[in-house]
């Protein structure tokens, strides 16, 4: 475990932007309230109104690395970013049903995927989700090299760097503003609580109330 933290303290680790926001109403039922927003403070350990809970702000891909070696004890993370992580040391007890969105193949308008499918061609897709991709297509007998990219997935079809990308869809805005479109569903994706499996025996105690008010309101 991180030497960052007493043993009484719980921290937990989100990712700015519709994560941390739609854990905020988890908190509160846990009678939890965050001090600052991410979005405006540069702070990247952010106090509430339990002198025992803080919150860290990480990269999203990166909050089950904190959890799983011990430098956060809790988490929400993306069930893309768990797939591609592998889960190794987490305990998952709740899907949160927060973050909602689904992960999909998407090309460019006019290019004729069902077709290239079909006809056994062998595609460039670009994705920083590797691991789902590569199951994906491996699955549907389809030959595919396999392009990572960390981020403006849907430039590469743009710029003929590939002829789809797998990304996480959520409205579809920006793959219409770009010019393409979503061509098939992969999976549905929701964000869930992850847990450090040694803090959940050292600090049950503390953990266990937070783990039981996400679930509750997780449901309403």
């Amino acid at each position: 475990m991180s030497g960052f933290q007493a043993n009484s303290q719980l921290i937990l680790a989100l990712s700015k932007g519709r994560i941390f926001e739609d854990t905020l109403p988890l908190l509160e039922a846990a009678g939890i309230t965050v001090s600052e927003n991410p979005e405006t403070s540069r702070k990247l350990i952010l106090s509430t109104n339990d002198p025992d809970v803080r919150v860290i702000i990480v990269r999203a891909t990166d909050v089950p690395t904190y959890v799983q070696h011990g430098a956060a004890d809790f988490g929400v993370a993306g069930k893309d970013v768990l797939l591609e992580h592998g889960g190794e040391g987490l305990y998952q007890p709740i899907d949160l049903n927060i973050a909602a969105c689904r992960m999909s193949v998407a090309v460019r308008n006019g290019f004729d995927y069902e077709t290239a499918v079909r006809q056994g061609a062998r595609l460039r897709v670009a994705t920083k989700f590797v691991q789902t991709a590569r199951e994906h297509f491996a699955k549907k007998g389809v030959h595919v090299d396999l392009i990572k990219l960390y981020g403006s997935m849907e430039l590469a079809p743009l710029v003929g760097l590939s002829d789809a990308i797998v990304d996480v869809v959520s409205t579809g805005n920006t793959l219409r503003a770009n010019d393409l479109k979503e061509v098939e569903a992969i999976m549905d994706i929701s964000s869930r609580l992850i847990v450090n499996q040694a803090a959940l025996k050292l600090k049950r105690e503390r953990l266990q109330p937070i783990i039981e008010a996400f679930e509750r309101a997780s449901k309403k």
